[in-house]
């Protein structure tokens, strides 16, 4: 649900902006090889359930006791829908696709979120101008570049699972803006705790179960993924909202790409090819035409929040 505000942004300090970016882009930059490391001991959905349950259960007990007001019913049910797109079919997805693929793979894979958002919105009545056109083209370009020559190419269940997860997230994203949503903080809780139940139906139905006590490196990294990832990495990016531009907030939609793929060559060692990187780079010169096309000609008003991104 978009919240307006002010048409300037609040003066804030330099320094402030940057650590913010700083924090946005490294913590959420790092969520996809955490996600890599906390499935070592972990499977998948159940790790999305515990992850989301705690992290959303944290977050709502802050905001009650801060004196928010909790979603009413209807929100609920609101919320209720939208984390199936947003947690199980995202979150939940990349967590299935990286037992297969590459920590950074998942990243540039995701990174064609915006691409779909700019379909779906055209679907619903706003029609692409031509720059945003060029930008949806050019990235299109990349993401059949990455599924056909990249380590995508060898595993269907990676490249089925990182097809699904962007677009379940844009629909998500668009779709969210049409409903009767509490305010973002709130919201993110409430989509993590729904999100978390349908995380554990799919956990069960998917037959997994903690076979082997985890690892302390993969409960660190379950650890990492709940309070840098799902608590401070959002906190930052509502900060952000509220203080700068919205394309300056939304720029970790091409900032953490190129991240979570250096953390996994240097912390996971993932190698990427020739073709990974210039798929990536496709993907991120269309990703970026649209985002300043809509920064262009946008009224001043914050994105709708509906969640964080699904690593």
């Amino acid at each position: 649900m978009n919240a307006p505000v002010d048409p300037a942004p609040r003066p804030v300090s330099a320094l402030a902006v940057a650590a913010a970016l700083v924090t946005l882009y490294v913590l959420w930059g790092s969520t996809y090889l955490a996600i890599r490391f906390a499935l070592e001991s972990y499977p998948p959905f159940l790790l999305g359930a515990i992850r989301m349950s705690i992290a959303g259960a944290l977050m709502y007990a802050v905001l009650r006791a801060r004196g928010a007001r909790p979603p009413s019913a209807k929100q609920w049910r609101t919320l209720a829908v939208l984390s199936i797109f947003m947690v199980l079919l995202s979150n939940g997805l990349v967590n299935l696709a990286e037992t297969e693929v590459g920590s950074g793979i998942a990243a540039i894979a995701v990174a064609s979120m915006p691409l779909f958002a700019g379909v779906f919105a055209m679907l619903r009545g706003r029609h692409p101008s031509r720059i945003e056109w060029v930008g949806l083209v050019i990235g299109f370009l990349g993401v059949i570049w990455l599924n056909a020559g990249s380590e995508l190419s060898s595993s269907w269940l990676g490249l089925v699972c990182l097809t699904i997860a962007p677009i379940a997230w844009a629909w998500g994203s668009i779709w969210s803006r049409d409903q009767d949503l509490p305010e973002p903080f709130m919201s993110a809780s409430g989509q993590m705790l729904c999100g978390s139940v349908w995380m554990l139906l799919a956990a069960l139905l998917h037959g997994e179960g903690m076979t082997v006590a985890p690892t302390l490196d993969a409960t660190l990294a379950l650890g990492w993924l709940i309070v840098a990832g799902s608590i401070f990495g959002f906190t930052a990016y509502i900060w952000l909202l509220h203080h700068v531009r919205p394309a300056l907030a939304t720029s970790y939609a091409y900032v953490n790409p190129p991240i979570a793929v250096l953390f996994g060559a240097l912390l996971g060692g993932e190698v990427f090819t020739l073709n990974d990187i210039g798929a990536m780079a496709v993907i991120l010169v269309g990703v970026v035409i649209i985002t300043l096309s809509k920064a262009r000609k946008a009224k001043p008003v914050v994105p709708a929040v509906p969640s964080e991104p699904p690593a």
